[in-house]
């Protein structure tokens, strides 16, 4: 068999307080409890290595140290596209700094390609001080509850929520990245460029197409976008042609190759016939094009610093820091790539 678990008797009879002490000090009611008898439980729970159920009894500060990830798909690629790799590393970088643990929830089981925040999973948050949410599939109405909950969490790009609930989130300023893009293009001369985005309710959509439509209208151009949805590449390209765009800002970077493979097929070159930018590479690891070598213009997501400013953010709620704020916008970095020229009609 294994060694007996240690107890809170224990932890008493080597401080040499009562039971009922030690569980003040676990509940973080340092009021009740001097300084220098606090210290004598803390040190006797250190050296006995107790802990409780097994690590929900908040240690010193009131806090376990232990910070939560959660991601609605999961977050280890099992193609080439590494979507969550860099918000890990920048979070588990920023963890160290803190000095805090970090908890990867695993037991909800992906059901449909996404998680639920819900039964098991939501009892599970409670040994964390507070929780990182990821993914692209929430639940809206789970993260109400959390937030009405009063549970500290912050999500990983912008969120917005139904009614009231103001929920705290780290994300990347797509609005503005957008509206340089269709500059790059404007700058170059042209004069009819396309949105080529899933039109949804989803935030990211949404802040990309309002800075695509910004510009074209401070322009004083009519923006023209279309759902791709049902669309093939070459079907896209018959868009275009109907159309007569000379440039294509696309929302999903995974469109790409494919619209490129379609121009290639009927004799159209990138940029001198059509331009095109992707509005962020969230999976694509490099800018260049595999096929063609050319490297894409667009904008870069700051993943990285995102999942930094996530914990950082997370910390200070946990520590109800009055400073602390509730959301945050990281700016993108603008690539000019090679994939944007000036349209046909003024090439020469």
């Amino acid at each position: 068999m294994g060694a007996r678990r240690v107890t809170q008797a224990d932890v008493a009879q080597l401080a040499g307080v009562s039971q009922a002490t030690v569980s003040l000090v676990l509940n973080g009611e340092q009021d009740r409890v001097g300084d220098a008898t606090r210290q004598r439980v803390l040190d006797a729970i250190s050296r006995t290595g107790y802990s409780a159920n097994p690590v929900a009894q908040r240690l010193a500060g009131g806090r376990n140290q232990i910070v939560g990830v959660f991601a609605y798909e999961p977050v280890f690629p099992r193609g080439s596209g590494d979507f969550y790799r860099p918000f890990l590393v920048g979070i588990e970088g920023e963890a160290e700094r803190w000095g805090c643990d970090l908890l990867l929830f695993t037991s909800a089981q992906v059901e449909g390609g996404r998680r639920r925040l819900s039964g098991k999973a939501r009892a599970h948050l409670g040994v964390t001080d507070g929780c990182i949410l990821l993914g692209h599939s929430e639940d809206k109405q789970e993260l109400v509850h959390l937030v009405d909950d009063g549970f500290p969490f912050v999500f990983v790009g912008r969120r917005e929520l139904p009614g009231a609930a103001d929920l705290p989130y780290v994300g990347a300023d797509y609005v503005g990245a957008t509206y340089d893009v269709v500059r790059l293009f404007l700058d170059r001369g042209h004069q009819r460029i396309g949105f080529v985005g899933e039109l949804s309710d989803r935030e990211s959509i949404l802040d990309r197409l309002t800075g695509y439509r910004t510009a074209m209208r401070d322009a004083g151009l009519r923006p023209t976008s279309f759902d791709p949805a049902d669309l093939a590449p070459d079907e896209i390209l018959d868009v275009v042609r109907d159309n007569r765009l000379t440039g294509l800002v696309l929302a999903e970077a995974y469109r790409a190759e494919g619209i490129r493979a379609a121009a290639t097929r009927r004799g159209l070159a990138l940029p001198a016939d059509l331009s095109i930018a992707i509005l962020g590479q969230p999976e694509v690891t490099a800018g260049r094009s595999v096929d063609s070598g050319l490297t894409w213009s667009g904008f870069r997501i700051p993943r990285e610093e995102m999942g930094e400013q996530a914990l950082r953010l997370l910390v200070e709620l946990i520590e109800n820091r009055a400073d602390a704020g509730r959301h945050r916008l990281l700016p993108c970095s603008l690539e000019f790539g090679q994939t944007v020229t000036v349209p046909p009609h003024t090439a020469h």
